[in-house]
């Protein structure tokens, strides 16, 4: 307010005067109404919106994720976490076909599907039924015109040199993340890319996961390895100057890969981001002095030829992926309904948001803040479930509320098991007789799988008949499809068969009523996990078995002791689960061969179970090097005969996931194996604003009446205050004057 100046005497109150005290106090009122109304409704975007600010013309999608990502190499990621993200940046020769189900591969960067020539030892040619057969050669012609994403490794100067190379960390210190460098260039992918690659794959300081499995097949490879570690380490080491026998490149698009044997499966090696193209340039660049140290690797920072690429690294809260502008041209499926032939991808940007709680994500889901209730590899969660979901006549719809919203559904039966395993090591509940197979049969009927989901899991998942999950050649539906060891067909459909028969099980295999029938004793079953005795799922266990009058006792360890009792075989009962890689019943199949168990191949063996049938072992050698065929499918037939008549699993169940969509959201089908999903969606961005502005309405009535409280609070005061300014002041007590 302009004040004039004081007037003061000893004894006296020191008072303001003001030259227009009605005219300051009006000006107080209005200039708060005016911030209230402004706070309230003076912008069209809602003032909780969490998101920043779009630019014009922008479409952005909005997610979130749960965990934090660790590696972004291409070489080392294995993690469903981290596909999320890496499998929009990077491609392979190979991808799956958005739409198609059962899963079929087709061409990515690759210009047709590989061509496949076969040769014995002498590397004459054969034929693929030939038993002097010894190597198989994938031809893969690449595409032309593929350029890399933006990126400094590949700037060049006038005359073609790296912008960016130096000699020593101080002369890098001023470059502290990717974003800090100007200049940025781009090249075209040629076959030496996939090349180098394969090596990265071979190099043990990159700890790639698929090393030891793929040094059983590419030809050369583990003499790479051995070449490498030979090698001076202390800086780059390029490896285009080290051989790789089973890898050539026969012109700047085609290239040969050679594999020991036969293995038809191996195209969906190269479907994965292991085989995703890295320039030789990448490398050299991120091995300058002092980047590792700043971690300026390309494990933090990726640099692809995919759709999108990383403009924000900030795992602990953030991460950002914007359209690739160097992307080829790439058409949504010509079988796609309204948007087939379109070029992708159908936004320019990604953000995604660190929840590591579901109740903020679901809070801003329902708010319109994110576009999907989750991210490509968490469903939702089952705090949530009730509200999203209510049970009707025909299973389960969305709820009055979702519906209200326009929200829709997607869901996915993943191509994946989760199960309870036998160690047919074990005295008790292992070994290959009668006996013991009707004891393994019994805890299986007990076990109750379908009372398990309804409980514990809302019912998202799908009781397992064997060892091959929906969606993979080999899963047989219907009558034909059951465990008849397990269930009974009734009124089209299965059931569990009775804890009556399972008790007739039991005393068959020498344990009436619970109790060995020679020692009197009770039948203790043991239980490894890593999650503990206590809880609603152990107690349900218990319940479950004490039904036949068997006992459960937990033995519980942390997870690397775990790991330990389960490659030695010192378990008895365990729960596992196994998502599939690519679409094929090997995948699944191979988790019971004997040349999987730990003794066999020293390592932490895939066969958990130690199971070893010689009859499985043979047509398993047979299947894994045929195409797939109604004679494949036949032995197939016997294999998972053989896995439920000996029962080293009980048999678990397939999962089931659910994510829901807002209304704006179209081409939101899941695919149970692929992650490179996101340039199929598409939003209605005017139509999420329409949203957001009627969901995120503020409250106005609490502020203003709050407002007007605190106008009664306080104009008695200024009331007061108006009078004394205006009182007649004795002269003669009065000195002083202007300031």
């Amino acid at each position: 307010m302009p004040f004039l100046g004081t007037r003061y005497a000893p004894g006296k109150t020191l008072l303001l005067t003001s030259k227009y005290p009605d005219h300051c106090f009006r000006i107080m009122v209005w200039g708060l109404m005016a911030a209230l109304l402004l706070s309230l409704g003076g912008c069209s975007q809602p003032w909780n919106d969490p998101n920043s600010l779009e630019k014009p013309g922008e479409t952005v999608y909005y997610g979130s994720y749960s965990s934090r990502p660790q590696h972004f190499d291409p070489a080392r990621s294995y993690s469903s976490d981290e596909t999320v993200f890496i499998d929009q940046i990077y491609e392979a020769p190979y991808r799956y076909h958005f739409l198609k189900r059962p899963y079929v591969l087709e061409p990515a960067l690759a210009e047709a599907m590989p061509k496949v020539t076969y040769f014995d030892k002498q590397m004459q040619p054969v034929t693929v039924d030939n038993s002097t057969l010894a190597f198989s050669v994938y031809t893969i012609h690449l595409k032309k015109g593929v350029m890399y994403q933006p990126h400094p490794a590949l700037a060049n100067d006038k005359w073609g040199n790296a912008l960016y190379l130096f000699s020593t960390p101080e002369q890098s210190a001023q470059y502290a993340t990717l974003y800090d460098f100007p200049e940025s260039g781009t090249r075209e992918l040629v076959a030496d890319d996939f090349i180098y690659q394969i090596k990265r794959l071979s190099d043990p300081k990159n700890k790639s996961p698929l090393l030891g499995f793929l040094s059983n097949y590419i030809v050369g490879m583990s003499d790479f390895s051995e070449q490498v570690m030979e090698k001076d380490r202390s800086g780059w080491l390029d490896l285009r100057t080290i051989n790789l026998e089973g890898i050539q490149a026969v012109d700047d698009h085609t290239l040969t890969i050679r594999i020991k044997g036969l293995y038809p499966q191996f195209t969906y090696w190269m479907a994965m981001h292991f085989f995703a193209p890295v320039p030789w340039e990448a490398d050299r660049f991120y091995h300058n002095p002092g980047f590792i140290d700043r971690n300026l690797t390309l494990d933090w920072f990726p640099l692809g030829t995919g759709a999108f690429m990383m403009t924000r690294n900030d795992p602990n809260r953030g991460i950002v992926l914007e359209r690739n502008p160097n992307y080829r041209l790439d058409l949504f499926p010509s079988d796609g309904g309204s948007d087939a032939g379109k070029a992708m991808p159908f936004i320019d940007k990604a953000t995604f948001r660190l929840e590591k709680e579901s109740l903020p994500q679901w809070s801003k889901f329902m708010q319109g803040w994110y576009d999907r209730s989750g991210d490509d590899t968490h469903n939702i969660s089952s705090s949530n479930f009730d509200r999203a979901f209510v049970v009707s006549g025909d299973g389960l719809e969305l709820s009055e509320e979702m519906q209200s919203k326009g929200i829709t559904v997607s869901t996915e039966i993943k191509p994946s098991i989760f199960y309870y395993g036998f160690n047919m090591k074990d005295p008790v509940v292992g070994g290959y007789t009668e006996d013991k197979r009707k004891l393994r049969r019994a805890i299986n009927i007990a076990l109750n799988t379908e009372e398990f989901l309804e409980i514990f899991a809302n019912g998202r998942g799908l009781p397992a008949m064997g060892p091959i999950p929906p969606g993979i050649p080999g899963y047989v539906e219907g009558k034909a499809g059951i465990n008849p060891y397990i269930y009974d067909w009734v009124n089209g459909k299965p059931k569990r068969k009775s804890i009556e028969h399972a008790k007739r099980l039991l005393d068959e295999a020498g344990y009436p009523n619970g109790r060995n029938k020679a020692t009197g004793k009770p039948l203790i079953l043991y239980l490894d996990t890593t999650g503990g005795s206590a809880g609603s799922v152990a107690d349900w266990r218990r319940r479950q078995l004490e039904k036949l009058g068997v006992q459960l006792e937990y033995r519980s360890t942390d997870y690397a002791r775990f790991r330990q009792k389960m490659r030695a075989g010192n378990t008895q009962l365990f729960s596992w689960g196994w998502l599939a890689d690519y679409p094929d019943p090997e995948n699944f199949l191979f988790l019971l061969s004997s040349s999987q168990t730990s003794e066999a191949c020293q390592c932490d063996g895939s066969n958990t179970s130690n199971y070893m049938n010689p009859m499985f072992d043979q047509l398993f050698d047979q299947m894994k090097t045929m195409e797939n065929s109604p004679e494949r499918e036949a032995i197939i037939t016997k294999m998972v005969e053989l896995v439920r008549r000996d029962g080293p699993w009980m048999d678990g169940y397939h999962v089931k996931e659910y994510y829901l969509n807002n209304s704006w959201v179209s081409n939101t089908q899941r695919h149970g194996i692929a992650r490179d999903t996101l340039k199929y969606l598409k939003l209605d961005t005017a139509q999420r604003l329409r949203k957001q502005q009627q969901w995120n309405t503020p409250v106005v009535w609490p502020a203003l009446v709050t407002f007007a409280a605190v106008l009664l609070l306080i104009w008695p005061a200024m009331r007061a205050y108006r009078q004394r300014q205006t009182l007649r002041v004795n002269p003669k007590n009065t000195e002083g004057g202007h300031c």
